[in-house]
């Protein structure tokens, strides 16, 4: 009897693996399908619907002309055989680039090169080691970013749950208050805090960098080139953190009160729980599934936010990158951009998925794939 209830449960647990991971599969490529769309709309966008091709076409006829006409081998030739062989080198250039096909083509073959990142050499932009490889200019540019981001998320995440459940415990009191009021102030972007934070801590106080990953030039050892990265992530961090930690509290406060009056933590309580148990197994456990929606939500409006923080702290990242892209129209580099950032906030709601049948025991996976 108790073999069977055991298999009947290892059946179970299979069936519920088998849904889950086909829900998955759906969602990644639900998706992939959503990420290709917004791709092949920036494509569209950034090349003005074919119009900077016409401009690429002016460029190569432009240069090959200078090319043709300073080239001693062609001067004693007649005009009309220097324009055949101007005319000749054009077309080779527009067949080798992909221009004598119609734009609705060429906008595929940019879609599948674009999703690969094998974009080819960017226009204008270089990469700090020299290279026009788009692929070696992003891949450079993304670690900067990531470390940002990645550490001001972590750090956001823990002050804003702890403190959540600190103010759990003393609603009503003057922090809680004081966290009620601060709230409104979530609604400025970052990089509206990071001004007054370069205003007050570098230009008045001159206490920490105005800007840059690093001192220049560079320390030597790896110390010395840790606490100098540790100096300059200082401000950027703390303007991520202002900008949206009183508003994570305020929410994350309201889940746990919600859920500390529940009966089984009455009961809880009159088992004689320690109040550390009775937080972390029955308020933070079944809240963090709805709190981890609300900082993936709060991290893509982060991303979003990303390319004016890292330009106001001349942050070498994929922000400032893209900013420099668009102002200099350079359009393989700004698809290059755009890509990434649709993988990384893609990443974010797939793992969101993973993370509600890890966190959430009741969440399920049903018929048809959905939960």
């Amino acid at each position: 009897m108790r073999r069977r209830k055991i298999q009947n449960a290892m059946r179970r647990a299979a069936v519920n693996a088998g849904k889950a991971f086909k829900y998955l599969i759906k969602r990644f490529l639900t998706l992939f399908i959503t990420v290709v769309i917004g791709v092949y709309l920036t494509i569209l966008i950034a090349n003005m619907g074919g119009a900077v091709d016409d401009i690429r076409e002016g460029q190569i006829r432009e240069r090959v002309s200078v090319a043709v006409g300073m080239d001693p081998e062609f001067q004693e030739l007649s005009s009309e055989e220097r324009r055949e062989i101007t005319d000749r080198r054009i077309e080779l250039e527009r067949e080798r680039l992909g221009l004598d096909r119609p734009f609705i083509l060429r906008s595929f073959s940019y879609l599948s090169i674009a999703l690969t990142l094998d974009l080819g050499r960017a226009e204008t932009l270089r990469s700090d080691s020299g290279s026009a490889r788009v692929r070696a200019i992003l891949l450079e540019r993304l670690p900067p970013t990531l470390i940002l981001f990645g550490l001001a998320d972590l750090i956001l995440f823990f002050i804003a749950v702890f403190v959540a459940l600190f103010l759990s415990r003393r609603y009503g009191g003057k922090l809680d208050r004081l966290i009620v009021a601060l709230a409104p102030t979530s609604a400025a972007p970052s990089w509206f805090y990071g001004i007054f934070l370069l205003l007050i801590f570098s230009s008045v106080l001159r206490l920490l960098p105005f800007g840059g990953m690093v001192a220049t030039p560079p320390p030597e050892g790896s110390i010395a080139y840790m606490l100098s990265l540790l100096r300059h992530l200082i401000l950027p961090l703390g303007a991520i953190v202002i900008s949206a930690v009183f508003l994570a509290i305020y929410s994350w406060r309201t889940f746990f009160l919600i859920y500390s009056r529940e009966d089984y933590v009455e009961m809880a309580k009159a088992k004689g729980l320690s109040s550390l148990a009775i937080e972390l197994r029955y308020i933070l456990r079944p809240t963090l599934p709805t709190i981890v929606t609300n900082f993936a939500l709060m991290l893509i409006a982060m991303w979003m936010g990303a390319i004016v923080l890292e330009t106001v702290f001349n942050w070498p990242g994929l922000g400032r990158l893209l900013f420099r892209a668009i102002g200099q129209y350079d359009t393989p580099v700004i698809i290059g951009s755009v890509v990434i950032y649709a993988y990384l906030l893609a990443l974010t709601v797939f793992l969101l998925d993973i993370a509600y049948t890890i966190l959430d025991p009741r969440i399920r996976v049903g018929a048809g794939g959905e939960k």
